[in-house]
C-alpha cells in the first residue's frame, strides 16, 4: 500500500505530465506554422487563427473553470478537461481543412482550461506543508520549462520527419496515460457545491469579458492600438469585467469572493506576474525571431540552440529553488530571480546583426535561469493565501492573469518591434538591421517591465506567514469548508 507521501508525488507526476502537455502544445504548433498553411491553405491573416482560436478559450474559461473545480471537485473537472483536450487532439491531428482545424484548437483550449485551472489548486492542498509544498511547485516549474523547450525541438523533427499532423497526435498516449493514472493517484473531493456560488450571471460576465479582452490584444497586430476595432471592444470588455466585479461584492453567492484580492501578497504576486510574463514573451518568441530571420536558423536549429536556457531554468528550479525558498523566502528569492532576467534582456539590447552563439546568445541564456527563481515563487506567494474551498479560483486566477501577460506582451512587444523596424526601413537600413532594430527596442521595453516587476516586489510583497496546520488528512484534499 502506497504511503501518504508517495501518493502525494503521485499525483503531483499526474498534475505535472498536463502541464507538460499543455505548454508543449503551444510551443509545438509554433515551429509548424509554416507547414501547415501550405498545407491547409490558411491566408496569412487566417494564420495567426491556429493560436488564437485556441488562446482566446484557454484565457476566458480558466477563472470560470477554477470556481467550477471547487463548487463540483476538482478532480472532476481535472479529468472532465484530460479528456476533452484528447479527443480534441485526435480532431486536430485528423484535420483536413482550416476551418475543422480551428474548431479542434478551439475545443483544445476549453479542454485545457478546464484541466490547468484547478491544476494548482489540488498541488496546495495536497502538500501543505511549506516545505514540501515549495518543493512541489519547483517540479511543477521544471515541468513547464521543460515543455516550452522540448516543444520547439520536437516540433521540428516530426513536422520534418513525418508530418505537422503529429505535432497534435503526440498528445493521444499523454493524454490518455495521464487519465489513467490519474483515477487512481488523484484524492477524491466532493466540491462545496453549486449553491456555494452558483452566480450565472457573474459567469456570463467574467467569461464574456475575458473571451472579448483577449481576441481584442491578439487582434491588435491586425487592426492596431487606436482603431476603432480595439477601443471600441476594449471598452466593452472593461465594462462586462467592470460590472463583474460589481456583481461579485453585491451576490450573495458570488462566484469570486473579493477577499481573495486582499492578500498583499497575492495582489502584488498577481502584478509582478502580469508584468513578468509580458516581458518574457521577447524572450520566448522574439529571440526565435531574431535567430531565424537575421542570424539565419532553422526551426529546429532554433529549438537545439535555446535548450541551454531550458536546461537552466529547469536546474535552477528544480535543484535550488525550493531550498532558497525554505531558507531565504519566497519574496528575495523572486527578486534575485528578476535581476537576473533583467541582466538578460539587458544583454539581448546590444546583441548585434553578425551574433556568435557563443559570445552573444548563450551568456543570455544562462541568465535566464532566473526564471527558475521567478516562476516558483510567484506560484507560492500567489497560492499562499488559498482557503482550501478557494484554492480552485485561487488557482485559476492565477493562470488567467498568466495568459492575459502573455496575451499583453504579444501585442505590445510584436507591434513597437514591427513600428521600430518599418521607421529603420524609411531610414535606408537594410533589412537584417532593421529587424535588430526593432527587436532591441522589445528587449529594452522587456527589461523595463521587469525593473517595474521588481520595484512591486521590493515594496508590495512581504514573506508569508506559515499557514495554520491542517486537520486533514494529508493525502486527501478537503472536501469543504
Amino acid at each position: 500500500m502506497s504511503s501518504p507521501l508517495r501518493s502525494r508525488w503521485a499525483a503531483l507526476g499526474v498534475l505535472s505530465a498536463t502541464m507538460l502537455m499543455t505548454i508543449l502544445d503551444g510551443s509545438i504548433v509554433t515551429v509548424a506554422t509554416p507547414a501547415i498553411q501550405d498545407d491547409l491553405g490558411f491566408s496569412s491573416a487566417g494564420l495567426s487563427w491556429i493560436m488564437n482560436a485556441y488562446l482566446i478559450p484557454l484565457g476566458g474559461l480558466l477563472l470560470l473553470a477554477g470556481r467550477l473545480g471547487d463548487l463540483v471537485g476538482r478532480r472532476t473537472l481535472f479529468l472532465t478537461g484530460n479528456a476533452i483536450f484528447t479527443v480534441a487532439s485526435l480532431l486536430a491531428g485528423a484535420a483536413g481543412t482550416s476551418s475543422l482545424l480551428i474548431a479542434a484548437r478551439f475545443l483544445q483550449g476549453v479542454g485545457s482550461a478546464l484541466a490547468s485551472a484547478v491544476v494548482l489548486g489540488i498541488l496546495v492542498t495536497l502538500f501543505t506543508d511549506p516545505r514540501e509544498r515549495t518543493r512541489a511547485i519547483g517540479v511543477f516549474s521544471f515541468t513547464g520549462a521543460a515543455g516550452a523547450s522540448i516543444g520547439q525541438v520536437l516540433g521540428g523533427v516530426l513536422t520534418d520527419a513525418l508530418s505537422w499532423h503529429w505535432i497534435f497526435l503526440i498528445n493521444l498516449p499523454i493524454g490518455l496515460a495521464t487519465i489513467l493514472l490519474a483515477l487512481p493517484a488523484l484524492p477524491r473531493d466532493r466540491g462545496i457545491g453549486l449553491a456555494a456560488g452558483a452566480d450565472v450571471w457573474g459567469a456570463f460576465l467574467v467569461t464574456s469579458g475575458l473571451m472579448l479582452g483577449i481576441y481584442t490584444v491578439v487582434k491588435v497586430e491586425s487592426h492596431g492600438w487606436l482603431s476603432a476595432h480595439t477601443l471600441g471592444l476594449g471598452a466593452v470588455s472593461l465594462l462586462l469585467l467592470a460590472g463583474f466585479a460589481v456583481r461579485q461584492s453585491r451576490a450573495a453567492t458570488p462566484l469570486m469572493p473579493l477577499r481573495i484580492l486582499r492578500s498583499r501578497n497575492v495582489s502584488g504576486a498577481y502584478t509582478v506576474q502580469l508584468l513578468t510574463l509580458s516581458a518574457m514573451f521577447s524572450f520566448q518568441v522574439i529571440v526565435a525571431l531574431y535567430m531565424q530571420q537575421v542570424l539565419g536558423y532553422s526551426a529546429l536549429d532554433t529549438g537545439l540552440a535555446m535548450l541551454p536556457a531550458a536546461v537552466a531554468i529547469g536546474a535552477v528550479s528544480l535543484f535550488a529553488s525550493a531550498r532558497l525558498s525554505n531558507r531565504f523566502g519566497e519574496r528575495f528569492v523572486l527578486m534575485a530571480g528578476l535581476v537576473l532576467l533583467i541582466g538578460a534582456m539587458a544583454l539581448l539590447t546590444t546583441v548585434p546583426v553578425d551574433a556568435a552563439y557563443i559570445t552573444d546568445l548563450l551568456p543570455v541564456f544562462v541568465l535566464v535561469a532566473g526564471a527558475g527563481l521567478v516562476l516558483p515563487s510567484l506560484t507560492g506567494l500567489g497560492m499562499s493565501s488559498a482557503r482550501p474551498e478557494d484554492a480552485g479560483l485561487a488557482s485559476g486566477l492565477f493562470n488567467t492573469v498568466q495568459q492575459v501577460g502573455m496575451a499583453l506582451g504579444v501585442a505590445v512587444l510584436t507591434t513597437l518591434a514591427a513600428s521600430r523596424t518599418e521607421t529603420l526601413r524609411a531610414d535606408g537600413r537594410d533589412t537584417a538591421a532593421a529587424l535588430t532594430g526593432g527587436y532591441h527596442l522589445a528587449f529594452a521595453v522587456s527589461a523595463g517591465l521587469l525593473v517595474a516587476a521588481l520595484a512591486v516586489s521590493l515594496l508590495v510583497l512581504r514573506r508569508p506567514k506559515p499557514p495554520a496546520a491542517s486537520t486533514a488528512p494529508a493525502e486527501t484534499v478537503p472536501t469543504n469548508a
